[in-house]
């Protein structure tokens, strides 16, 4: 089975002054959530979508799955106070309801709406091929490393500097494993699933994302999320 765990526990706060989550901000008479959640449920090749979020909106969130047809949406599971945690709670569970060992796990941010179906489908095929895969895209800017925050120590090379994005991909036995061996090693502040599974010493290999596929972080990034929906996706993806 190919799984999309999708991340939706973020308390948002980067949007500033806003009333709830940024991934449950209503855009275009629709929840952001939504829109995100239907990237997947449109793609032929999504067994099942579960979604991880705050316990206060976990009704919530079940009933816009309804309002919405979301019929791939298989559970709806509370976070933690941190990604690491949600990310683990979501594989307890997984685990809990039978996913097999080989079964391919899609970890995708729920503020990232314009995921394209192209990069599922590459993320689902180089995971059958290598295990774990992270989804990036070339840094168009020089970056600058700073120690102190007023000068710089480093200049790193361009070619080489990747920004990440998700879907990060992987069979469920290593993302498992990976998480529990980050539990033994008292790891419990990584804030990427791909750093999780370098450290236990394996391989993660890369596919291509899209400038679009950019997360809705601040109240710039939701203004050009809606100047994209209003092109409409069919121009834009």
């Amino acid at each position: 089975m190919n799984i999309a765990l999708i991340l939706a526990a973020g308390s948002g706060t980067r949007m500033g002054n806003t009333s709830k989550p940024k991934q449950f901000l209503n855009i275009y008479n629709k929840p952001l959530i939504v829109h995100t959640i239907e990237a997947f449920e449109m793609h032929d090749e999504i067994d099942m979508i579960v979604i991880v979020t705050n316990d206060t909106y976990i009704d919530q969130v079940k009933i816009w799955c309804k309002q919405y047809d979301l019929g791939k949406v298989k559970s709806v599971v509370a976070g933690g106070s941190s990604r690491q945690e949600s990310v683990y709670n979501g594989i307890q569970h997984l685990q809990q309801i039978g996913v097999k060992d080989d079964d391919i796990i899609l970890i995708h941010d729920a503020a990232r709406p314009l995921i394209s179906q192209s990069i599922i489908s590459e993320n689902i095929v180089a995971c059958k091929k290598y295990g774990a895969i992270d989804t990036v895209i070339p840094t168009s800017d020089t970056i600058i490393r700073s120690l102190d925050k007023e000068t710089i120590c480093e200049i790193q090379k361009r070619s080489e500097q990747y920004q990440g994005q998700t879907p990060q991909t992987f069979t469920f036995q290593i993302i498992k494993e990976a998480h529990e061996y980050a539990k033994k090693t008292n790891n419990t502040e990584t804030t990427d699933d791909c750093r999780l599974v370098i450290n236990m010493g394996k391989e993660v290999h890369i596919v291509n994302g899209s400038k679009l596929n950019f997360k809705i972080t601040t109240f710039d990034d939701l203004m050009m999320l809606k100047a994209l929906l209003k092109i409409g996706k069919s121009e834009v993806l």
